[in-house]
């Protein structure tokens, strides 16, 4: 039978699990619509799987390399508020190092001086900008560095109406977006627009919109990011395909939006985490307004689920696992007390590192954390007056 992939909304999960590789242990939730009772559910480890047998039929979930179940560790435990809907199980595993994991390096982290890379469209994978080679592949500094640049200097802010902007042979990488030059053909495969951002509807009418120049693929219309003058780019990684080239390879068909966006700020997220050690990200739409908040977990998490609809049938139902972040979120537009509240404490507080990214993008980022939500145990969907979410690396 084909893998199943992650349901994008499910009202009744049948099986799901949750193994924690720093820990070295697991979660294994069982729909009380497979499963009534503990004794209905046995579960035995393979050679990288877990198998799982209840009265609705069979399921084995494959495990990445060198993680396997602690045979005989498998206990019930209370389900909480729950109980009448699902059973909970603790699962204890060991973990084997592997050289084998997956990378989760995105573009940013991928990119290097002196290669060549090929950009395309991430809609429709036409080729945007001719193969290019950069002398200098630079960092830009993160996205506080305007707000602090007063605690480096006792001088007048001398970086004051000044861009930071790359050189014909340049890279610059933002925290989720490329700085390039243009070049001859971007006319030929870009188109622009100018557009309004700013505060419209703000109540402080000393704040004036501002005008940008967005770039959109001629052959899709997807945009992509901005034109910064003079003769600059600014590409956002959710929205463009960056790969080496490699000889006369012709580039895949488009990959599934969703996934992609998923797994490209998955990727982005760890890297930020781990490179300044921050756990909060506030991701905020060009003109500086906060869209949602995100508080990342953990990254050691590994998952499947599986609709109970799926669970049952002839034969042996087979899944993938997945590695993923585990995040808490809240959107800026909820309304209840308690969201309120933890927003204006972030605010209060200059809590989270802003990821900023056009609005379309936020709208496609928070739909992909809601329906992440949805389709969790109903158990499992809050924590601490966050909504929580998983992102598939």
């Amino acid at each position: 039978m084909a893998d199943l992939e992650m349901p994008a909304k499910t009202h009744g999960v049948g099986v799901f699990l949750e193994l924690r590789k720093k820990l070295q242990t697991g979660l294994l939730i069982v729909g009380k619509a497979v499963a009534s009772s503990p004794a209905d559910v046995v579960v035995t480890g393979g050679d990288s799987s877990l198998h799982i047998r209840t009265p609705r039929g069979e399921l084995s979930l494959t495990l990445p390399a060198g993680v396997t179940l602690e045979q005989g560790f498998c206990v019930p435990t209370p389900a909480g508020e729950s109980c009448g809907e699902e059973l909970h199980f603790r699962l204890r595993i060991s973990v084997t190092p592997s050289a084998d994991e997956e990378a989760s390096d995105g573009v940013v982290e991928m990119l290097r001086a002196k290669e060549t890379y090929c950009f395309h469209c991430q809609g429709c994978m036409t080729r945007l900008l001719e193969d290019r080679v950069f002398k200098r592949v630079l960092p830009l500094p993160n996205g506080n560095w305007n707000t602090i640049v007063d605690d480096w200097c006792c001088h007048p802010d001398p970086f004051a109406n000044r861009k930071l902007l790359p050189r014909a042979e340049d890279c610059l990488l933002g925290d989720t977006f490329l700085l390039l030059a243009r070049d001859g053909g971007c006319d030929q495969t870009l188109a622009e627009e100018v557009s309004s951002v700013g505060s419209e509807d703000s109540q402080d009418s000393k704040k004036t919109c501002r005008r940008l120049a967005l770039v959109s693929c001629k052959s899709c219309s997807l945009v992509l990011g901005e034109a910064v003058p003079p003769e600059s780019l600014k590409l956002y990684i959710t929205q463009v395909v960056v790969e080496p080239a490699v000889g006369d390879r012709m580039p895949e068909a488009s990959l599934n939006r969703s996934l992609y966006l998923e797994q490209t700020l998955a990727a982005r997220l760890l890297g930020l985490s781990t490179s300044m050690s921050t756990f909060h990200f506030s991701v905020q739409t060009p003109d500086g307004k906060a869209f949602l908040l995100l508080w990342l977990l953990n990254s050691d998490s590994i998952t499947a689920s599986v609709p109970q609809t799926c669970v049952g049938g002839d034969g042996s139902l087979h899944s993938p696992t997945a590695r993923v972040l585990k995040l808490l979120y809240t959107a800026r537009s909820d309304t209840g007390i308690q969201h309120r509240d933890i927003v204006s404490s972030w605010e209060a507080n200059a809590i989270g590192h802003p990821v900023v990214l056009p609005l379309k993008v936020c709208e496609e980022l928070l739909q992909v954390i809601d329906d992440s939500n949805s389709a969790l145990p109903a158990s499992m969907r809050s924590m601490r007056s966050y909504e929580v979410a998983y992102l598939r690396l």
